[in-house]
């Protein structure tokens, strides 16, 4: 299946509206397709998995290009993980990104995946968010 599955790194013919289900289905969080399509229009990178005509996967990246680089919103529908889809899509996004460094935010669960590619636990970083609760079901956790 995986041979079948091509990557694509722009927005052409994405449905917002399934990208956001398949967010929500992954699962990673509740996104409005209108604002999904703004995150993702004004990142510096996209990767869209595509099955065919199918939408199955997607992530996102923003860089200053020189320095630092950091990932988001990596998925794909349940039916496809555990395919090694995941694999060629950070790889992907990695070597486009082309900086010394990379952050990306983790569901909680996830950190195996990652660190098989180098990513490392980080102890100084923070954040600022709007609202906390809300936040904590976007995939945050505060302490």
């Amino acid at each position: 299946m995986n041979n079948e599955i091509t990557l694509r790194f722009d927005t052409t013919g994405v449905d917002w509206t399934l990208a956001a289900d398949i967010m929500q289905r992954a699962p990673l969080s509740s996104r409005e397709p209108h604002k999904l399509e703004k995150a993702f229009g004004n990142s510096d990178l996209v990767c869209f998995a595509w099955h065919g005509d199918d939408l199955v996967g997607m992530a996102r990246a923003l860089s200053d290009g020189v320095y630092q680089s950091v990932i988001y919103d990596l998925c794909m529908l349940p039916d496809y993980q555990g395919k090694h889809l995941g694999t060629r899509m950070i790889q992907a996004i990695i070597k486009r990104l082309a900086t010394p460094n990379v952050v990306l935010w983790a569901v909680p669960g996830k950190e195996g995946f990652y660190a098989r590619f180098g990513f490392k636990p980080m102890l100084t970083a923070m954040a600022l968010v709007e609202n906390p609760e809300r936040t904590a079901g976007q995939g945050y956790i505060l302490l």
